[in-house]
């Protein structure tokens, strides 16, 4: 099994940073670096019930006038992958063998399920109507509390009661953190681009947290280098109502008050946010990379307190660890959240976990038989003077591997078909239907297949959770017997001694993975504190149309997989085509799902495809496809309730 590491071209922009001062705080191991500031507000936002005398009204789909290229109206949003220096090795090795579980109908266990934002929702159907971008891949995020049901993808959020109804209109992500359309479609300038949304809902300040990341350009969409990590924290206990907007500086070449990390080029670029919280922090980690260039540095830990942003604080406390990533092996380091209300570590001062893999940095095959367990430590401070400090902590796992590409059954492809298209008279622009997308200089090569699908190309860790004293996580791997996406799960016993001495142990470890030759990918795993838990992932293979499934979890073992929706058709975006790309070495698809807790149940979101349709109905309906996708994707998510 193997996965190509070249770093991804991710384009994005944005406006505004806000004033952040650091200073040293004290000493840390040689590869660790902490230092500790003030994040201040830098505005407010809304999100406004729905307003039933509305209606977005969408512009025609993107597609070129025929004497261009196709104009900027795609975005490949694509997190990067850490890469040695000068290494090209592909990795061989096999992954663990096992036959697999034959996916059923889901059961008794699924209690709610609806289709949630997707790709025309993303283009047409928000605020920002026309003048949005397409994109891939979706990134999805889901927070639940309150009876309420945040999702957020990339680039549109929107929020539902808990029978699906929505609540509020899909308001683009630019919108709501006031930032100019992506792109203006009358006058051609460019927007901030927003990328990599996460939420969660916090039951002991009873707020609503969202993350993203944009970099700033300029109107014509050149990149400047400043970059920011924006979080808005909701004023109430209620997402619909008013958000308070913070501005972390993200380019950490000591403007702006950031701390120099000596990024090759100038600037850093800050990539994957995600969160985490515990009794006194919220946590954000990223992946930290050269801006204008290709190399990967580490991972930046903020920490920041969480009582103050929740009272809306004009100035909050913030901690930032750095980890030199190739030292430490450290990449996606991703922070736990826990259930409720009185799961967290209360040792050492309170304690933030984190659990992160290694099978990225072997050059050699992409294997590991290793994953890490992190502290920050001392958490409480936060709300004083920050002062946390890091440890980490080896735990032996059985041998996992970073995958191939996940291999779709076919069907149609209406984008695909119409690149490949030679013989189609298109009125105006000449016979081939490819005359929509590309300049007669630019044709294309007229040999696209269907792609297989990204299965997370450095295996790198998913959301964790710590609940009843285990850390749980899941990353992607390869199995064999025969060769597909398989998913490697671990439940971790973390413990700190009165010397501050991190230890870990593994509780348990399993393996999920469908029969056949078909995939499981992008696993999002949430537990209550009972050890009961759900795992939610996209099921794609030769019998599976990229599909919303899931397994329960009971602390030791999985279930069966369980199909909360079949796929109907293949995926068919623009990331899934060298023309577009240049090549189909990283066919778009997720990133990650989403699992959020609710009482005794748990609330899961994940990528599929609800539509189809063939290359005639795509051509006579504007490339909607009644309103099921646009001419560039057809993702879409769907929400699903699940009782463990």
């Amino acid at each position: 099994m193997h996965s190509g590491r070249a770093l991804p071209i991710a384009m994005a922009a944005a406006l505004v940073a806000a004033a952040l001062t650091i200073a040293p705080a004290g000493a840390a191991p040689p590869s660790y670096a902490t230092t500790a500031g003030k994040v201040r507000l830098a505005g407010q936002t809304s999100l406004e019930p729905i307003d039933t005398n509305t209606e977005v009204r969408p512009g025609r789909d993107d597609v070129s006038d025929g004497t261009t290229s196709v104009h900027p109206g795609e975005r490949a949003q694509t997190n990067r992958q850490p890469h040695g220096s000068g290494s090209s090795a592909s990795p061989t090795a096999s992954g663990p063998v096992t036959a697999g579980s034959q996916p059923q109908p889901a059961g008794a266990s699924l209690l709610e399920s609806w289709e949630g934002l997707n790709h025309f929702d993303q283009r047409f159907g928000s605020s920002d109507g026309n003048n949005a971008f397409s994109l891939e891949p979706p990134d999805q995020a889901l927070c639940v509390g309150n009876g309420l049901i945040f999702e957020s993808v990339n680039d549109v959020v929107a929020v539902y009661d808990t029978n699906g109804n929505l609540l509020s209109q899909p308001k683009s992500m630019n919108d709501f953190y006031n930032y100019p359309p992506a792109i203006n479609r009358t006058t051609g300038e460019f927007g901030p681009f927003v990328f990599d949304p996460t939420c969660h809902f916090d039951p002991v300040v009873n707020r609503w947290f969202h993350v993203i990341i944009n970099l700033e350009s300029l109107t014509n969409g050149t990149l400047t280098g400043i970059s920011d990590i924006d979080l808005a924290v909701s004023a109430t206990g209620s997402p619909l109502g008013v958000w308070n907007i913070y501005h972390i500086p993200g380019q950490n070449d000591g403007t702006e008050g950031t701390p120099n990390h000596a990024c090759g080029g100038g600037p850093c670029f800050p990539d994957y946010p995600h969160i985490g919280a515990d009794a006194h922090g919220f946590f954000i980690a990223i992946n930290e990379f050269d801006f204008f260039g290709p190399d990967y540095q580490g991972v930046n830990l903020y920490g920041l307190s969480k009582s103050q942003l929740a009272a809306g604080a004009a100035a909050v406390n913030m901690s930032l660890t750095f980890i030199d990533g190739f030292a430490e092996e450290a990449f996606t380091v991703w922070p736990a959240i826990s259930p409720g209300t009185n799961q967290f570590e209360t040792r050492n001062g309170g304690t933030e976990y984190f659990l992160s893999s290694t099978a990225a940095f072997n050059d050699v095959d992409g294997s590991s038989e290793r994953i890490f367990a992190w502290a920050l430590t001392n958490t409480r401070s936060l709300d004083t003077t920050p002062a946390l400090q890091l440890k980490k902590v080896t735990v032996p796992v059985n041998r996992y591997v970073i995958p191939d590409n996940a291999a779709q059954r076919p069907g149609p492809t209406p984008l695909r078909e119409c690149i490949n298209d030679t013989k189609i008279v298109i009125q105006g622009l000449g016979r081939g239907c490819w005359r929509l997308f590309f300049a007669p200089q630019d044709q294309p090569a007229h040999n696209e297949i269907i792609p297989a699908l990204d299965a997370s190309p450095a295996s790198a860790m998913q959301q964790v959770t710590f609940a009843g004293g285990r850390l749980y996580g899941a990353l992607s791997t390869g199995v064999s017997g025969p060769d597909r996406a398989g998913i490697a799960w671990y439940a971790v016993a973390p413990s700190i001694n009165r010397l501050g001495v991190l230890s870990a142990t593994l509780a348990a470890q399993g393996l999920v993975a469908a029969s056949g030759a078909n995939n499981v990918i992008y696993p999002a795993l949430g537990v209550r504190p009972d050890g009961k838990g759900v795992m939610a992932f996209t099921l794609v293979g030769p019998d599976h149309f990229p599909s919303a499934a899931y397994v329960t979890f009971s602390g030791n073992a999985t279930g069966g997989i369980q199909i909360a929706a079949a796929g109907l058709g293949p995926d068919d975006g623009f990331t899934g085509y060298a023309a577009f790309v240049g090549d189909q070495s990283r066919p778009r698809w997720g990133d990650y799902g989403a699992a959020a807790f609710d009482g005794n149940t748990i609330w899961i979101a994940s990528e599929y495809i609800a539509q189809t349709c063939t290359l005639a109905q795509w051509l006579n309906s504007n490339f909607r496809c009644g309103d099921t996708r646009t001419a560039l994707a057809n993702w879409s998510t769907r929400i699903s309730q699940v009782r463990p």
